[in-house]
């Protein structure tokens, strides 16, 4: 069932505020801001896979991607909360994010996210490293071959895992679909696999659909809602879909909604 009428109420998860810019059976897209709480007014999402904004100066249609330090811990406190807010107990969270950040100066992102996270409510269960194969970040070395101010980049990023109340996963089907080598390769918490490239998507920071489609396979059962608050080009609804779940997206620029519409009808069966 595809309809694009926002007059049109199929059965959908999530009471929302925001149009609903495009939906198939097992996918829905919201054309709406994650920042606002009013977006959603019930908790309905079992699995939040998703890559934020990084504040790297990406030229997004709809983000201002070069904030202050300060404004952007703040932006990523609101957006975070709100979707705690919006996720069952025993949900679970799975944020990928930057390990650390040296243009415009040394951060730890990933710790000071990390810890804005546990400071909105949700609970900290561990840290996957993806070993991103194809990342290209050599560009500067600050001293060659000297002590004075070398720079050291890790060619990794984090997935945080993260989750709501109680970690042991009770409700929902209780059914996982998960293969046994797959199980035993990636609770093992080193990932690797390639990144994906812009030209091909799309849009300027895609993530690869191994991603969400890991998430999905170890952290949710069959049926389970799979929520994406910054949906892009629609990767995480896609590896939703395709994989017996309901996908979820939040996406606040028109163009992108677009895209992932044309993706979902192009790569979703």
């Amino acid at each position: 069932m595809l309809c694009m009428d926002n007059a049109f109420f199929a059965p959908k998860p999530g009471k929302s505020s925001a149009p609903l810019y495009f939906h198939t059976d097992n996918a829905f897209l919201y054309h709406g801001d994650t920042l606002s709480p009013e977006t959603f007014s019930e908790e309905f999402i079992d699995l939040v896979v998703t890559s934020p904004p990084y504040n790297v100066d990406i030229q997004y249609n709809s983000n201002k991607d070069d904030l202050g330090y300060g404004d952007y811990l703040e932006f990523s406190r609101k957006w975070i909360a709100n979707v705690f807010s919006w996720t069952k107990n025993q949900g679970r969270f799975l944020l990928n994010i930057p390990l650390d950040k040296n243009k415009g100066g040394q951060k730890s992102v990933g710790a000071d996210i990390t810890t804005i996270a546990q400071q909105v409510g949700w609970k900290y269960h561990s840290t996957i490293i993806w070993n991103e194969g194809n990342i290209s970040r050599r560009t500067a070395w600050g001293s060659w071959l000297s002590a004075s101010c070398p720079y050291v980049i890790a060619p990794v990023e984090l997935i945080v895992v993260l989750y709501k109340g109680e970690w042991k996963k009770t409700g929902g089907t209780g059914q996982s679909d998960i293969a046994r080598q797959d199980f035993m390769d990636w609770t093992n918490g080193v990932w690797t696999f390639n990144g994906e490239s812009k030209k091909r998507i799309g849009h300027p920071a895609p993530f690869p659909i191994q991603l969400p489609y890991r998430a999905i396979k170890l952290f949710s059962f069959v049926q389970d809602v799979v929520f994406d608050p910054f949906s892009g080009s629609g990767t995480t609804l896609i590896a939703a879909a395709n994989n017996n779940r309901i996908g979820v997206g939040l996406e606040i620029d028109p163009n992108y909604c677009e895209l992932s519409k044309n993706r979902i009808l192009n790569e979703v069966p």
